[in-house]
């Protein structure tokens, strides 16, 4: 057994989950073993299996505590409170176990302090306890020479900081701590999943989306040894936001899935920010009722108030949308980062209904958050805004080097779709001066949305062409993007068959197959099931079933 838990310890640090569980349940069937299970409970986490990693690492911790063994069960405890901070959103239950892991220790200078400091910051929501708690273990890490806990000492410090509106000071601190982690400084890899996540929550508040593009692109190369480092719920949730914003849609909807999968049985919060993310994906999908589903009954969730009021605005509901927003701004403190985009949200719905003295004063606060904060995202946000009402208003008339301003903005941060949206605004604001312009502008709107599958943006795009005199260029994705097995659930869709009888059908989960049907809808740009037939026929592919 000491050799199977040797091996699987050595595969652990190494990386190779797929190994390391195989050694350690090996090693259980042989009987109870603390530092296996101990290890399962980590390896599971990695695989992204929160719940039963918790109940091995619990088992393990008893065993630890029973056998003496007071640091390895510090460890758990740590490990245990992360988990149910993170991914269930339980903070009665993560203080808990940190309160566990604090009585052990035998004073300040106990080598497991620093760890058990850090952690203490990342669950409490006073953020001057956690400051001083991550600055008590940066301290730590310097005197003991501890490179893991003091990069995650500067993330996590970095990211408090940014909570409390510190936001240069954070974001440099959160540089530092990714620069180090993916330098190859740290010891352990959990410490790359502990600070990327600091980065994308903190990228997330500061709505800096071009730092957080920079740094997932340099942890590509982590992605490709070790797989995904953003293992919590939230974090997970982030990244694929991420996706989906500098347009890999089909790589942030696995990541977005799979968030939601992750926090079942998690708080309200965490949960409901992994649906509104997603919502918005099927939104820039143009595909209505699916968002509606993902949203239904959470419209009163302060985290998915914006998604809600874009799925009234795409329905029709500029009332409703205008109120969830209001509603969403008045619970933000004055000046928040996070509320740019409920108030450029707030300057269409307001348009919308008729209320341009209501957009107007929006727009002006936009433009105010976006000379105090400097960050291209908000900035493009109050161009892209100010050029919306400008369109309508008496007096205002540039909203053509406005939308010019959003776009090279937008472009920068590499935001293709909010690149294509600017374009068709374009397109809009020049048709009746420059129709020339307008035409090259619309054109490359819709090849944009024809190449995402943002199909009710491209009938747009293709509407304004077709006034300006122009018949659209037919740019469809076709079924020969499809993988082996899409084609395969797309030739069972064709037949009619549903879910769960494509599902008996090849052998796989009704969770599997409603993910390749959801791949091959986004894939072919198709709002229906039906849709994808038909477009996968146009395009000389044969998706007739034949009998074998």
């Amino acid at each position: 057994m000491d050799q199977l838990v040797a091996g699987g310890s050595a595969a652990l640090a190494a990386g190779r989950w797929g190994d390391a569980r195989t050694a350690f349940e090996a090693a259980l069937a042989h009987g109870p073993n603390a530092e296996a299970l101990d290890g399962l409970g980590e390896v599971l986490w990695w695989l992204g299996d929160p719940r039963r990693s918790l109940e091995c690492r619990e088992r393990a911790y008893a065993q630890f505590r029973r056998t003496g063994d007071v640091m390895r069960a510090i460890g758990a405890a740590l490990g245990i409170a992360i988990t149910y901070e993170a991914n269930f959103d339980n903070r009665a239950a993560a203080n808990g176990w940190v309160g566990r892991a604090r009585r052990m220790l035998t004073g300040d200078d106990d080598p497991a302090a620093g760890w058990v400091w850090v952690t203490g910051a990342y669950v409490t929501p006073d953020l001057d306890v956690a400051v001083s708690l991550c600055e008590r273990a940066l301290t730590a890490a310097r005197q003991s020479g501890d490179l893991d806990l003091e990069l995650c000492s500067l993330s996590g410090l970095g990211e408090k900081l940014v909570m409390l509106g510190q936001v240069d000071k954070g974001l440099s601190l959160i540089d530092e701590a990714m620069a180090g982690t993916l330098g190859g400084e740290c010891l352990r890899l959990d410490t790359v999943v502990f600070a990327s996540c600091d980065m994308l929550v903190a990228c997330d508040l500061a709505a800096d989306l071009e730092r957080a593009r920079q740094w997932c692109q340099v942890a590509d190369r982590f992605i490709a040894d070790y797989g995904c480092p953003f293992l919590y719920a939230r974090c997970r949730t982030l990244y694929g936001g991420v996706l989906v914003a500098t347009g890999h849609w089909a790589d942030g909807e696995k990541e977005l899935l799979r968030a939601i999968e992750m926090s079942v049985g998690a708080g309200s919060a965490v949960a409901g920010e992994a649906y509104a993310r997603l919502a918005d994906l099927r939104l820039r999908q143009g595909r209505i009722e699916e968002a509606t589903k993902l949203l239904h009954g959470r419209e009163d969730e302060l985290r998915v108030s914006v998604a809600a009021a874009a799925l009234r605005l795409a329905r029709g509901d500029a009332g409703g949308a205008v109120a969830l927003l209001q509603r969403k701004l008045a619970h933000t403190a004055e000046g928040h980062l996070a509320s740019a985009p409920a108030l450029a949200l707030l300057v269409r719905a307001q348009l919308a209904r008729g209320a341009v003295d209501e957009a107007q004063q929006a727009a002006t606060l936009l433009a105010g958050l976006a000379e105090r904060q400097h960050f291209p995202y908000t900035e493009a946000l109050a161009a892209a805004s100010a050029a919306h009402v400008s369109a309508v208003a008496p007096g205002l008339h540039d909203g053509v080097e406005r939308l010019e301003t959003a776009l090279r903005l937008f472009a920068k941060l590499g935001m293709p779709y909010e690149v294509a949206r600017a374009r068709l605004d374009m397109a809009k604001a020049l048709a009746a001066t420059r129709p020339e312009a307008a035409v090259v502008e619309a054109e490359a709107a819709f090849d944009a949305f024809e190449r995402f599958g943002a199909a009710i943006d491209a009938d747009v795009a293709a509407a304004l062409l077709r006034a300006l005199g122009v018949t659209p260029r037919t740019g469809r994705r076709t079924a020969g993007e499809l993988t082996e097995r899409e084609r395969q659930v797309l030739r069972l869709v064709s037949v009619g068959l549903s879910n769960p009888e494509i599902a008996a059908r090849l052998h796989i989960s009704r969770k599997t197959t409603a993910h390749h049907v959801s791949n091959v809808l986004a894939k072919l740009g198709a709002r229906n099931r039906t849709e994808a037939v038909a477009r996968a026929a146009d395009s000389g592919v044969d998706v007739i079933l034949h009998p074998q």
